[in-house]
Formats: structure tokens, sequence, C-alpha cells
């Protein structure tokens, strides 16, 4: 499956970190009937990760959230504790940015998104993409070349909302 304007988000199984500790989250229930961001990046705690891409939506989430988006979602490759440690470092978690991991990366391997860089020690990892999703509805996305951070941060897409 790949990504593409007017798609459908796949079904995938992810994990979070709830209050008793990891929880599994459908995709699809948390998209169905509401208008969602939702982003992807290789790691938490990684080089621009931490430095550019989450935090350009931590400065535009109100911003998004005053064109109706109802929740901003960054997935990750990563394991729920790692993302919960990551996002409360960054001050995503208090910008109400929801990290989900797809800690096997069977998700982004199914897009055709995951790329492998062992010199930075990073394997089947998530490239870079950000999207507005309405009840599922892929209907903005914005794809970054491997190894670029340009087009899939949060100014870009709420440019094009």
């Amino acid at each position: 499956m790949q990504l593409s304007v007017g798609g459908r988000m796949p079904e995938a199984s992810l994990v979070t970190m709830g209050a008793s500790g990891p929880e599994t989250v459908q995709l699809s229930d948390r998209l169905k009937g509401r208008k969602v961001v939702v982003f992807a990046l290789p790691g938490a705690f990684t080089g621009p990760c931490s430095t550019s891409h989450i935090p350009s939506f931590i400065r535009t989430a109100e911003k998004f959230r005053a064109k109706g988006v109802e929740e901003i979602i960054c997935i990750s490759v990563n394991d729920p504790f790692t993302l919960k440690a990551w996002g409360e470092a960054t001050g995503a978690t208090k910008a109400g940015i929801v990290h989900l991991g797809d800690a096997d990366g069977s998700m982004t391997k199914g897009l055709g998104l995951d790329f492998t860089a062992p010199h930075l020690g990073l394997i089947g990892r998530s490239n870079r993409y950000a999207a507005l999703v309405e009840d599922g509805v892929i209907t903005r996305l914005n794809v970054d070349k491997p190894g670029e951070c340009n087009i899939s941060q949060g100014e870009a897409l709420l440019d094009t909302l």
C-alpha cells in the first residue's frame, strides 16, 4: 500500500503508553469521524527528529487546532516507553501531540516508507511524512525524500490548508 491523497490510512495496530502501561491502539479507530494530522519520523531522540521535526509540530499545534484539527499524532518505529520519555523531554506531550509506536515497523514497511541507515544505527525506520486525515481519508500529504526534513514539517503542512 502507498499513501496518496484520496486514499485511506492503513489499518494498523500501534502502541502508546497508557495510564497502566503499554496499550494497543487501532489507527482506524483513532481516525474515524475526526480531522487529524498524522506525521511520521525516523525515531525518538534522533537528530533532526528532536531538533527540527517535532518542534515544528509543537510550534504549529494551536494553528492546526484553530483550523479544526482534533488531534496531532506522531508515528515512529519505537517502543511506547521511549516515545513517552521523548514526548515529555521535548514538550510534545505538553503541546498535546500523541505518540504512537509502530514498534515492529510493520505499518511503515507496508507503506513502503521504511529505510535503513546502518552507519547511523537506524534499521527499518520510517521516512518522514505528514498528512491531514479526515475520517480516515488523506486530504493533504507531504512526503519528504529520504534523509530530508523539509515538506513534512508542521509549517509546510499547515501552508497547504
